[in-house]
């Protein structure tokens, strides 16, 4: 009887101890399942932040850069896009800028140092990378001595209005196709390259032409040239808006080449709008610079205050074809200056990013510690609170390195870079034997091939007007 009872007894301790070892299994994968991070430790996840003109008091201002830079290292951010290029003037002590006569004043801190090579190397302390953003690309105030010194330089409408409207008020644009402005743009993009140990540079939506634009005589002469046509009346035409596209293209892949050429390793960075607004309004065809292995990096505005209309955006076909290829983000709206963007808001946008497998870059900086107005009797909690938002978003040390497309193409360029100035005039380009996996020009014979899997042109969703995020309303 003893013998059966200490059996008995033996096989319900072993039932239990069974019982709560599978019990105690189960649970801890299932709180795995839940508070596993959204990407693994190893994913190079972008997690960018862009400092703005806005933010000028932390880009001059030594401690208060130092500050920056270490608040945003504890928050395990891993990139900074700091403005170098904006309203046709270079922030940083700029020798093709003064020699193209545009920049009559020397870009200092307040302590008297050189603000962007102090910024790089406190960024790098802390193991981040920093991608100077030439934010205004081909624009430029009106007032601005490159408009006012170079008004050939410039392009204009039909109607032969050269100014358009966008975030930095009325502003004119250069025209992307002409020599001068392509060598120029190069210029100071390889000044920035050659003098600084950056990591890459970006480039926004503002490389690029409004698709109203273009009916300049250089670029009149060059359709005529190219297509034996005169250019339409309607700007929307189809052969128009590719052959423009594609010139733009030609640009981008010229640009990659010089900074390869010099640098393989550098990041080339685009930060456009939704595939469909960028070319529909913009002629940026981004998605065909990633198939030509033109960029390295890509992050998409999709400042939306509709939740639901941003989640499509996300999920879009042409990004699922970009994340293959290199590194992408969505870049999402903090806040304004004056107006910031509920917490809550920016973590269920963010959230929903990460779910996607895709970075994330904040515009920008200084709106990331806005709090509401009525939180101002408490300041000081509130920003806490929202701080601790940002770091429940990436709870672990980024582990992100400089990686660019392994399939650039890259040729050494048959002329280097220098600056444009009276003593060195511009030669004009004839040909465009030199670059690398040249589009192919829009014809009576030739056509434009579109896409029929990710037609810009034809998109369920709705084009968002230039720079959105003026009128965001969560």
């Amino acid at each position: 009887m003893s013998s059966f009872l200490s059996r008995q007894w033996l096989s319900l301790r072993v039932f239990k101890l069974l019982s709560l070892f599978f019990v105690s299994y189960f649970s801890i994968l299932l709180i795995g399942f839940w508070n596993a991070p959204i990407f693994s430790q190893d994913t190079p996840e972008i997690r960018a932040v862009w400092l703005t003109t806005s933010d000028t008091d932390t880009l001059l201002d030594r401690p208060k850069m130092k500050e920056a830079i270490a608040s945003l290292a504890s928050l395990h951010f891993n990139t900074i896009y700091p403005v170098v290029w904006n309203s046709g003037y270079a922030l940083y002590p700029s020798k093709v800028a003064q020699e193209a006569k545009i920049q009559p004043f020397v870009h200092k801190g307040l302590q008297g140092q050189e603000p962007l090579g102090e910024l790089i190397e406190e960024a790098h302390r802390y193991k981040m990378l920093v991608l100077p953003w030439f934010e205004f690309g081909f624009m430029a105030p009106p007032s601005s001595e490159l408009a006012l010194k170079h008004p050939n330089w410039l392009t204009k409408a039909q109607d032969g209005t050269q100014t358009t409207y966008s975030a930095a008020g009325e502003v004119v644009w250069l025209n992307p196709f002409h020599p001068e402005v392509q060598k120029f743009i190069t210029a100071l993009v390889m000044e920035v390259v050659n003098n600084y140990d950056i990591d890459g540079i970006q480039f926004d939506d503002h490389l690029c032409l409004p698709v109203q634009l273009g009916y300049d005589a250089y670029t009149v002469n060059l359709y005529k040239q190219e297509t034996g046509l005169e250019p339409p009346k309607n700007y929307k035409d189809a052969n128009w808006m590719r052959w423009r596209a594609n010139k733009l293209t030609e640009f981008v892949a010229q640009l990659n080449q010089t900074i390869k050429a010099q640098n393989p390793n550098k990041i080339l960075s685009i930060s456009p709008n939704p595939y469909h607004t960028a070319y529909n309004s913009f002629l940026q065809d981004w998605l065909d610079w990633v198939r030509k292995n033109l960029i390295d990096e890509l992050i998409i505005q999709v400042y939306r205050s509709d939740f639901a209309v941003f989640q499509k955006e996300i999920i879009r076909p042409e990004i699922k074809e970009a994340k293959e290829k290199i590194p992408v983000g969505i870049a999402i709206l903090t806040g304004l200056p004056n107006r910031m963007t509920p917490t809550e808001f920016v973590k269920e946008k963010a959230l929903a990013v990460r779910r996607q497998k895709l970075g994330i870059a904040f515009f920008f900086y200084g709106s990331m510690w806005n709090t509401s107005p009525e939180l101002k009797s408490d300041h000081e909690m509130a920003l806490r609170d929202r701080k601790s938002s940002f770091q429940s978003l990436f709870p672990y040390q980024p582990r992100r390195i400089v990686t660019v497309n392994p399939n650039t193409p890259i040729i050494t360029p048959t002329n280097s870079v220098i600056p444009v100035t009276p003593s060195n005039p511009v030669t004009p380009v004839t040909s465009t034997n030199n670059v690398v996996n040249p589009v192919n020009k829009v014809t009576p014979t030739n056509p434009p091939i579109i896409d029929s899997s990710i037609d810009p042109t034809n998109v369920t969703s709705e084009p968002i007007p230039i720079d959105e995020f003026l009128e965001f309303s969560p």
